[in-house]
């Protein structure tokens, strides 16, 4: 036993060492890390690093660096939750694609031994030859596309093999605890890709529950153990479970995504051959040739059993058609497609064809069955030529796998007994299939975009921000810049840039609704842009390109505290923009004109809801009169075009309703008072009515000081609390610069704490005949519920793990009972 346990730990160790160092050489060959600063997985790294150091504004609960203030725990859940994940707190800060890059290795060697150990489960076969089936599916091609920036899906590659083993225990009728703990882990981890993971984890126990001969009443035990497992696996994991739901349900939609199309028959068939690239998206499973080969001669291998061959192929059918199926690839995916890539789900699809190429290795294939491995093989190549364009390295790889690789798979059936021949034609598989895994890794890395920017660059813009860093007294916004769609989590500050799929849409409407843009259709916002805007949220310092070395520069303006009030009987005026800034600033600042169409093609204005402005041509002229010396602005928000005007030009491209441009400055108001507008429309497009606002002089300036005097005198802020002194008597409204998101509660003066009255989209607290003290807190919706569930689940969870403990604890006999069994009754 000691010896098996040995040899399984080698071959599961073996197959890990094999994927990680292949996924590790490709890197190495193509010169950088797969991901880069702009890759979604690093800037969340960045803030698990800050968070377990201490040098993070919020916590687990609440994210102060991001959306002006916005939960954070459904993302923790969501991007950080690989296990792996947590140990990157070890490396510099800066280091964050080392970081990820790391996890990824830890992640596909820990899904290569699992898989390799259970394939070993699935049936007994050549050790060597398991841990190389199992790099098939560490290094498929979702890995080196998808996958390998993604920690988060990443676990999902875990999370396959590991419901794999525990659906073996259910046919075993072992270990219903320790299964129920994996359940866990794996819920836990992902639940995207655990749900995926767990749909084929059940295709897979159907399979071997029906593949071979076994009595009704074991199915039915071995079915009742792992439905009953699976469900309290579920229920403890119901914190990550019951957040990430109503998170989901408060938060932006996801822009609109074309249907599936048909890919063609050439075009999917493309994906099961290594390093070719599909020019439309299109899902991600090729396990390589060796893989492929046996996939395509397990119909006709003689040793596998005709109703064990049956089902397998019944089953690989089945999955494969649900993915070139637009109504089941929407089921794979919760009925929504995602954005970022329509095929996440595909890593399953791979671990089902590895297992059932192992099914027909393990019998050791014969000729005929190489033969006919070989043929289909060329079909699906051929088809795939045909409508596709396949590269050259793929034709390279299919070449010499397919003589090399049926070689030595025959020598390995005909001389089995020849330790020598085994040893060779062994050793002759593992290169051919590390070197396909690096090369397919290779081309997959190199068609991915480089990230271009620079450690350097990280720092100097980490810098800047720390040096302008004014928490809580003030913000310190990174603003819009070229690093990735999270810089305030990159660079540790405090601005309203954030890409989250559990983005609230109280959070992306009011930055939208105050002038900042946003794309993916509000599921990414970014910071405001315009002097009033900051001041809302009490921006202090933000950054603006330097010269090099550093290319940051810090720049600070006057801005009132997080916390400021209202005067009481304040109306919210929402008709424009500008109207909204002017309402939460509590004074009007903004001379806002009707433009008057002055030249070029005629516009039509529809009432409040804008006006139209027809493509092409030499453009619309508008004009508006403001008073002189103060700022003109032009806010566009859906417009697609290119806008002129007081010295400035720039392009907007706006798209209604994915992307919105921010508010844009364009100069100084001339002495005439005459603002002139040249909008150049590609298409026919949108603006709003009052599309310009002219911020007078002095205006902005006095309205601060104002609510600087009347504001908080002092605020402290927690990981997910604020608190803050207001002045003796203070009446109105408390105004948080913070999105009211839902789980918000506070008290004023020490009162019972109750939820906040949103004031177009801020946290807003009623003050009533005077108060001196206000404090806020945050929880987040569902950890309550999710928690008392787990608890339950953990208690019943702790009583069967007593109660199997004790069943199986032998019974002693008392000592005179066993005198008497030994001497029997009259014995002497």
């Amino acid at each position: 036993m000691r010896t098996e346990r040995r040899q399984e730990v080698l071959v599961s160790g073996g197959a890990a060492g094999l994927a990680a160092g292949g996924y590790a050489l490709a890197a190495g060959l193509r010169g950088r890390w797969p991901a880069g600063v702009s890759d979604l997985s690093v800037p969340y790294h960045a803030h698990l690093w800050d968070l377990l150091h201490g040098r993070a504004a919020g916590d687990l609960l609440f994210n102060w660096n991001s959306g002006y203030g916005a939960p954070f725990l459904p993302d923790f859940f969501a991007y950080l939750m690989n296990p792996f994940s947590w140990p990157a707190a070890l490396l510099p800060r800066d280091q964050g694609p080392l970081a990820v890059f790391l996890v990824a290795l830890a992640t596909i060697g820990l899904a290569t031994a699992l898989m390799a150990h259970l394939l070993g489960r699935l049936h007994p076969g050549p050790h060597w030859l398991r841990a190389l089936a199992a790099v098939g599916y560490g290094l498929c091609a979702w890995v080196l596309d998808v996958g390998g920036t993604a920690p988060m899906w990443l676990w999902g590659l875990v999370s396959l093999p590991l419901l794999g083993l525990v659906g073996d225990w259910c046919l075993h009728e072992r270990r219903w605890v320790a299964g129920s703990l994996c359940v866990a882990l794996v819920w836990a981890g992902n639940l995207y890709t655990a749900a995926l993971a767990t749909l084929i984890a059940g295709l897979l126990f159907a399979v071997r529950a029906f593949a071979t001969p076994r009595p009704f009443r074991h199915r039915v035990r071995a079915t009742g153990r792992a439905v009953t497992l699976t469900t309290t696996g579920v229920l403890l994991a119901s914190p990550v479970l019951f957040v990430a739901v109503r998170a989901a349900r408060g938060a932006q939609p996801e822009s609109p995504v074309q249907p599936v199309g048909p890919g063609g028959l050439g075009g999917h068939l493309a994906r099961l051959l290594p390093t070719a690239q599909a020019g439309q998206p299109l899902p991600d499973v090729a396990i390589g040739v060796l893989g492929l080969l046996l996939v395509c001669g397990l119909a006709f291998n003689r040793r596998v059993r005709i109703r064990e061959r049956g089902v397998w192929c019944a089953a690989l059918v089945l999955v494969v058609l649900s993915f070139v199926w637009t109504p089941t690839v929407l089921v794979w995916h919760g009925l929504a497609l995602p954005a970022g890539g329509p095929y996440r789900a595909a890593f399953v699809l791979s671990g089902l064809l590895v297992l059932a190429g192992w099914v027909s290795l393990a019998h050791r294939p014969d000729w005929l069955t190489l033969l006919g491995g070989a043929g289909v093989t060329a079909v699906v190549a051929g088809l795939a030529a045909s409508r596709h364009a396949v590269p050259a390295s793929t034709w390279v790889l299919l070449g010499v796998g397919g003589v090399v690789l049926p070689a030595a798979l025959l020598v390995l059936d005909r001389r089995h007994t020849d330790h020598r021949a085994n040893v060779l034609a062994t050793w002759v598989l593992g290169g051919a299939v590390l070197g396909n895994a690096v090369w397919s890794g290779y081309a997959a890395l190199g068609a991915a975009p480089a990230d271009t920017t620079s450690p350097a660059a990280v720092r100097a813009g980490y810098a800047a921000v720390r040096e302008a860093a004014d928490w809580p007294d003030g913000r310190s916004d990174p603003g819009p810049h070229a690093f990735g769609a999270n810089d305030p989590l990159l660079l540790n500050g405090q601005g309203g840039g954030y890409f989250s799929a559990s983005l609230p849409t109280v959070t992306a409407l009011l930055l939208h609704d105050l002038g900042a843009g946003w794309t993916a259709g509000g599921r990414q916002t970014t910071s405001v842009t315009d002097p009033v805007g900051r001041a809302l949220f009490a921006v202090r310092a933000h950054l603006d390109d330097g010269p090099p070395p550093d290319g940051f520069i810090p720049v600070r303006a006057a801005a009132p505290p997080l916390v400021t009030v209202l005067p009481p009987g304040a109306r919210p005026d929402t008709s424009s923009v500008w109207s909204r800034q002017e309402s939460l600033l509590g004074s009007q600042v903004y001379d806002t004109p009707l433009p008057v169409p002055a030249g070029g093609p005629a516009p039509t204005l529809h009432g409040t809801s804008g006006w139209s402005v027809p493509g092409g041509g030499e453009g619309t002229v508008f004009t508006a009169d403001c008073t002189p010396g103060g700022t003109a602005y032009f806010h566009g928000v859906w417009y697609r075009g290119t806008v002129s005007g007081l010295g400035t030009s720039y392009r907007s491209d706006g798209e209604q309703p994915t992307t919105a441009v921010a508010i844009h400055r364009l100069g100084t108001v001339p002495a005439d008072g005459v603002v002139r507008v040249t909008l150049r429309s590609d298409v026919v497009s949108q603006v709003p009515a009052r599309p310009i606002g002219c911020l007078r002089a002095g205006a902005l300036e006095a309205a601060v000081a104002r609510l600087t005097a009347t504001g908080a005198t002092r605020v402290e802020a927690g990981g997910h609390t604020v608190a803050a002194a207001l002045p003796a008597g203070s009446t109105g409204t408390a105004l948080l610069s913070v999105p009211a998101t839902e789980g918000w509660t506070c008290a004023v003066d020490g009162r019972p704490a109750t939820a906040p009255t949103p004031v177009l989209g801020m946290i807003g607290v009623p003050l009533g005949g005077g108060a001196s003290r206000l404090t806020c807190a945050f929880r987040p919706p569902g950890l309550t519920e999710g928690l008392t569930v787990t608890s339950g689940t953990a208690a019943v969870l702790a009583l069967v793990a007593v109660f199997a403990r004790l069943s199986r604890r032998p019974t002693r006999i008392p000592r005179r009972d066993r005198r008497l069994a030994v001497r029997g009754p009259g014995g002497a």
